[in-house]
């Protein structure tokens, strides 16, 4: 016996309408949840943004006002004066003048400045030694030492000295002319220098400083 279907009972036309529906609803409700995902990933963004703001808006420092200058000090105003200021006249004496003595000068001591008499070469009358000229050769020939150095060297010869006698006889500014060597210059004016006063010389009537010149002859016998 073979069944026949009612085609009011037949769904197979419905199954493709039912199935899109049915794949409708689940496209829109993981849609849905998409949306909503992103949403609340929207909130929670936007909230991080605003810590973040406010954390940026406490580190920065608040600017500060200049502060204004401070007040300058108060000055107090002198009083009012309030009497009448009497002008006296100056009744007090001007004071004497004080002079003052000037303290002494200190003086110094004044030199005494020695002035040389000049030497005169041609007396009135000459400077001599005491006893005359004979007397003086005794006492060179009585007082002389020949060196032993011009011994060796056998020198001798004359000495010609030059040489001043002051007014009381004494000798003075002896130098040689004319010299033979150093050993007998030097033995020559050794004798002189121990020779006793000579006569002073005379000029214009007084005695004064002559100069003389002497020879000292120095042989070997």
């Amino acid at each position: 016996m073979e069944l026949k279907k009612s085609e009011n009972a037949n769904i197979e036309k419905l199954r493709t309408p039912i199935t899109l529906m049915g794949l409708l609803f689940i496209g829109s409700i993981v849609l849905a949840s998409f949306s909503y995902t992103t949403v609340e990933e929207n909130n929670l963004n936007a909230g991080n943004g605003e810590n973040i703001a406010d954390i940026q808006f406490i580190e920065q420092p608040e600017d500060q006002d200049t502060p204004p200058p401070p007040p300058p000090p108060a000055v107090e105003a002198p009083p009012e004066i309030t009497e009448d200021i009497v002008e006296e006249e100056n009744t007090e004496e001007e004071p004497a003048p004080v002079v003052q003595t000037p303290p002494p000068v200190a003086v110094a001591p004044v030199e005494e400045v020695v002035v040389e008499e000049e030497i005169i070469d041609f007396p009135d009358v000459e400077a001599g030694f005491p006893g005359g000229a004979a007397a003086m050769q005794k006492w060179i020939a009585d007082n002389v030492n020949y060196p032993q150095t011009a011994i060796e060297m056998n020198e001798q010869g004359r000495v010609y000295l030059s040489f001043v006698v002051e007014p009381d006889g004494k000798i003075s500014n002896i130098a040689v002319e004319r010299g033979v060597s150093s050993d007998l210059d030097r033995e020559a004016k050794r004798l002189l220098r121990k020779m006793p006063k000579w006569n002073a010389g005379e000029a214009r009537g007084r005695k004064a400083r002559t100069r003389c010149r002497l020879p000292i002859n120095f042989t070997l016998n």
